[in-house]
């Protein structure tokens, strides 16, 4: 239990001076929760496959699913002269970089390269590109919104929270019992209900975002949190893990941690990018 907790706090904290801590720490920040994410989930998919040289394919992994983030953050810093420029010489250079990973899996000798190649580039999808969202969406113009960030993070985790508690105090109805058996109707409605109520209260505290985008975001990470979820443990049940990784000690891997919030991002982004016009 005290390992339990001096983790939650030492994460608590580490999120929050890369939150309000400016606008370098919070893309430092993300890019470090993707590349964790993405070293678990390569773990997780290709250990099977690559048991000897495992590590190879998790650096690669790593370093093809950042790149979003990082293309992003630096386009958004606006650290370099001509943006636009930036962005389109980034994104042509990146193509190579990703295709070269064809060429070491030519010379890997492994049994199912393609199945390699393609849990590498799912990560890139899965992971990387939900949370170069999250940057896009955190910084609007020369306006830094790290209440707006917090918020949906809060949101996500009152999600799981409320449908926890709720479902283990009076959850009878299997939700999806191929995939996750403990999950409950009951809970899941707890849990939406919970992130609705947490919306509402986060519109009288962070003025970013009025009541109405408060409320659509915390309706969009009740549904979309609860899936992301249910999707991670789809992915666990398949590879017969209990845990994405150890990262986090008593608490589980980084993508157990993210995993509804990675599936958020893009329906919040979309949202919120599309009410912005």
């Amino acid at each position: 239990m005290t390992t339990r907790i001096l983790t939650a706090i030492v994460f608590v904290a580490v999120m929050l001076a890369g939150l309000y801590g400016g606008l370098y720490p919070f893309v430092g920040l993300f890019v470090l929760i993707t590349a964790l994410c993405l070293w678990e989930f390569i773990g997780m998919t290709l250990v099977a496959q690559n048991p000897s040289n495992i590590r190879h394919y998790k650096i690669a992994g790593t370093i093809m699913g950042i790149l979003p983030v990082l293309i992003t953050g630096i386009y958004k810093l606006g650290i370099p002269a001509d943006p636009f420029l930036f962005l389109k010489k980034a994104t042509i250079l990146s193509i190579p970089l990703v295709f070269l990973i064809f060429v070491r899996e030519l010379f890997a000798k492994t049994k199912e390269p393609f199945t390699n190649l393609a849990h590498l580039f799912l990560g890139i999808f899965y992971i990387g590109l939900p949370m170069s969202m999250v940057v896009l969406v955190g910084i609007e113009g020369d306006t830094y919104l790290p209440n707006t960030i917090f918020g949906i993070l809060l949101l996500t985790w009152a999600n799981d929270s409320g449908a926890y508690i709720i479902g283990s105090k009076i959850g009878k109805t299997p939700l999806f019992p191929r995939i996750s058996p403990n999950k409950t109707w009951e809970g899941s409605i707890g849990g939406a209900v919970t992130t609705i109520a947490a919306g509402f209260l986060l519109s009288l505290v962070f003025s970013e975002q009025s009541m109405v985008n408060w409320l659509v975001i915390a309706g969009l990470t009740a549904v979309f949190g609860s899936i992301g979820d249910l999707i991670e443990s789809m992915l666990k049940r398949s590879k017969g893990v209990k845990d994405s990784g150890s990262f986090l000690p008593g608490h589980g891997g980084f993508l157990d941690r993210f995993d509804a919030f990675i599936f958020v991002a893009p329906f919040v982004t979309a949202f919120l990018l599309y009410i912005r016009g």
